[in-house]
């Protein structure tokens, strides 16, 4: 029996194994709710128990298929706002569109900050997420934002490798700040990839800032999407005598080519955490799931409790 009656977990089809394990930390069960489609694909939602005055958390990572994960959320939020929930917190372990933050030409949309204008405007009063691709995202937001990370967990798995000699590597300039935190915690050197991208999914390696001869190589990335990025800097890295690849990922989108370039690069593993689900045709033995389930229950509990979650980055 849980010590947390008012809590209420709730999920759609985005990821129910992370959320009946989120529960089970908060020693409760996943609140009843039946996400359906209509024949013409419209999304229809019912909750069958109660609400009111409760303080609601509904777990959705906005992961493939998006569009349809977005609406089952701002769904779901309209719902339990109607149903007089006393506050309703929207947790993204994966935050979809996070990479259309800013305009780079004329005539592009920020979607990421759409995203977040139909999610207040549905009713969240607050909002959990994990691993921003950009962490000013959390100013698109006119609710408090919990940016957890995952960087935690993953240098945790590393350092019990007992690796002799290694090395943590940004697969680019913009991921030099979140490889710094890991090399920090693991007392190691930092090496940075110097890479451009002449069109989206599509990475050239230029220069390794660095010295990662005769090492493990850890990199470190926040999304990998087709993979591209983390095979080019893996073989690159190879080149310039590293022994050995690891690759750290929050988030596996693993999209398109992904798994079939992983299988046949030089990378010894990938290791990612489960904010988005791995389908079992991705399940291969290079790769690797750790579970966010704890991290995300303790911050729901200390959120439920008004009690500070900076301890939860240390």
């Amino acid at each position: 029996m849980s010590n947390y009656r008012n809590i209420q977990v709730f999920t759609g089809n985005a990821n129910p194994a992370l959320a009946e394990d989120i529960a089970d930390y908060l020693g409760m069960e996943v609140s009843k709710a039946v996400v359906k489609s209509f024949s013409d694909k419209e999304i229809g939602l019912s909750i069958a128990e109660s609400v009111r005055g409760a303080d609601c958390y509904v777990i959705q990572p906005t992961c493939t298929p998006v569009n349809d994960h977005i609406m089952e959320l701002l769904i779901m939020i309209d719902c339990l706002r109607r149903a007089s929930a006393s506050r309703i917190t929207a947790v993204m372990p994966y935050y979809g569109y996070a990479r259309q933050d800013r305009k780079t030409k004329s005539r592009e949309p920020i979607t990421a900050r759409l995203v977040a204008n139909l999610i207040t405007k549905a009713g969240a009063n607050r909002v959990v997420t994990f691993d921003l691709h950009a962490g000013q995202i959390q100013g698109f937001f006119d609710v408090p934002v919990d940016h957890l990370t995952g960087v935690p967990l993953l240098s945790d798995y590393i350092k019990k490798k007992n690796f002799k000699e290694a090395i943590v590597v940004s697969p680019d300039i913009g991921g030099v700040s979140r490889a710094r935190v890991m090399a920090e915690r693991l007392h190691l050197p930092l090496a940075i990839i110097d890479k451009r991208r002449p069109k989206p999914n599509v990475a050239e390696v230029m220069h390794i800032i660095g010295n990662v001869d005769g090492k493990t190589a850890i990199m470190l990335d926040d999304i990998v999407d087709t993979a591209g990025t983390i095979t080019l800097g893996a073989k690159a890295l190879m080149k310039n005598g590293a022994k050995e690849i690891y690759v750290c990922g929050i988030h596996g989108v693993l999209s398109g080519p992904a798994i079939d370039r992983i299988k046949k690069s030089v990378i010894t593993e990938v290791v990612m955490t489960d904010t988005i689900p791995l389908s079992p045709s991705k399940k291969i033995d290079k790769i690797h799931v750790l579970s966010t389930a704890s991290l995300i229950g303790e911050a729901i509990i200390r959120i439920h409790e008004d009690v500070s979650l900076s301890q939860l980055f240390i």
